[in-house]
């Protein structure tokens, strides 16, 4: 049995302000290509898509239809199953799903927890993002609710999972299909935390006595640690959503279960448009040679002139027409430890004209602006000195 495990497409989401929808399409096509031309001839039996198919609640039209198309193409293959993560809503996302053909099962609902889609010898259990405040009165096994945490939801599901499993026959393999912040998971800046009651992880043993679990939530791949037999795998996000995952080698999961165990295999996807972090004086982000392969990726750039430049943003732009993000900090300067950043846009001068105009209804004199800048110069001069 051979499971394309992938999660958190984010359908909908923009990037400092860039729609994605484009780029999203071409790993979406890329993973559509991997089930209709399979690796090495081995068909896949399944896509599992472990929660975050949007990006909100309430997607926007176009999200819609790229994941109709999407889930069309995949369909004419295999069967698909979805669940929902914290991104999704439940309710809309799983609209429909009693009308659906066998190839797609929509599990999204708490309903489901514990009934497992069943495919030849091998149960996959889909569990969609269990909320605490939802999930800890209906999927408790008496009037008390569970307590509010991650921990006791998962746990309860799980102990559904496992109950269905031991009436089962012994070669039945299992598949669990989870969004989750599991032990031993690291994070970046694009995920939204799903902390409650000042906790949001669940422990790695909450999930033993399956064979594989399909993870969603974090956006970079790996592999919790288990000491028990159970694999456990996050696939990562199909793109990158933030300058948190420069370096994360995007890909989906392919898993092949058989009579010695599970294997895994993780499949790179090409990212439609680099990523780069740029830093320097102005002049040399203008005109190093070797900032010239940059060009056409999408940028985040720090300049570390001791005054901010005029029309930084629309000069960076000149030469990297995909920037994104654009900062100020001065060489020498720091704060807590980190950088003293100053947003590319406004300027200081486009500020003091902005203030001045709105005090007193006249346009500033470019006298009163160079003493603007200036003060604002030797401000951030002295922060540094205090620190």
């Amino acid at each position: 049995m051979r499971i394309l495990h992938t999660s958190d497409w984010h359908l909908g989401r923009t990037l400092h302000s860039v729609d994605l929808l484009d780029a999203q399409r071409d790993v979406l096509d890329q993973i559509c290509r991997l089930v209709s031309d399979p690796i090495g001839g081995v068909g896949v039996d399944a896509v599992v898509v472990a929660g975050d198919v949007y990006d909100r609640a309430v997607p926007p039209v176009e999200a819609v239809l790229l994941f109709a198309d999407t889930l069309t193409e995949l369909t004419r293959h295999t069967t698909v199953i979805v669940t929902a993560g914290n991104h999704d809503s439940a309710i809309r996302l799983g609209f429909g799903a009693e009308l659906f053909t066998h190839r797609l099962q929509m599990c999204t609902g708490l309903e489901s927890v514990g009934t497992p889609v069943l495919l030849d010898d091998v149960a996959i259990y889909p569990v969609p993002y269990l909320d605490p405040d939802l999930a800890r009165t209906r999927l408790a096994t008496d009037a008390e609710p569970l307590e509010r945490s991650h921990q006791s939801v998962m746990a309860a599901a799980m102990d559904r999972v496992r109950a269905d499993l031991a009436g089962r026959a012994e070669n039945v393999r299992s598949i669990v299909v989870a969004h989750a912040f599991v032990v031993g998971g690291t994070g970046s800046e694009s995920e939204r935390s799903i902390q409650v009651g000042g906790v949001d992880s669940v422990a790695v043993d909450t999930f033993d006595g399956v064979d594989y679990v399909a993870l969603g939530h974090l956006h970079g791949a790996q592999q919790p640690a288990s000491r028990s037999g159970t694999v456990l795998r996050y696939c990562g996000s199909p793109l990158r959503y933030s300058f948190s995952e420069l370096n994360q080698q995007k890909s989906v999961t392919l898993v092949d279960l058989d009579e010695g165990g599970v294997r895994i295999q993780a499949v790179p996807l090409r990212q439609p448009r680099a990523m780069a972090d740029l830093s320097g004086r102005l002049a040399e982000l203008l005109s190093d040679p070797a900032h010239g392969r940059h060009r056409l990726d999408w940028v985040r750039v720090v300049v570390t002139d001791r005054c901010r430049p005029d029309q930084l943003f629309d000069r960076i732009r000149s030469r990297f027409p995909h920037v994104l993000q654009v900062m100020h900090a001065p060489d020498g300067v720091e704060q807590l430890g980190g950088r003293f950043m100053v947003p590319a846009e406004p300027s200081p001068r486009d500020l003091g004209a902005e203030f001045i105009r709105e005090v007193t209804g006249l346009d500033a004199d470019p006298g009163e602006l160079d003493l603007f800048e200036a003060a604002y110069c030797e401000a951030v001069v002295e922060v540094g000195r205090t620190q």
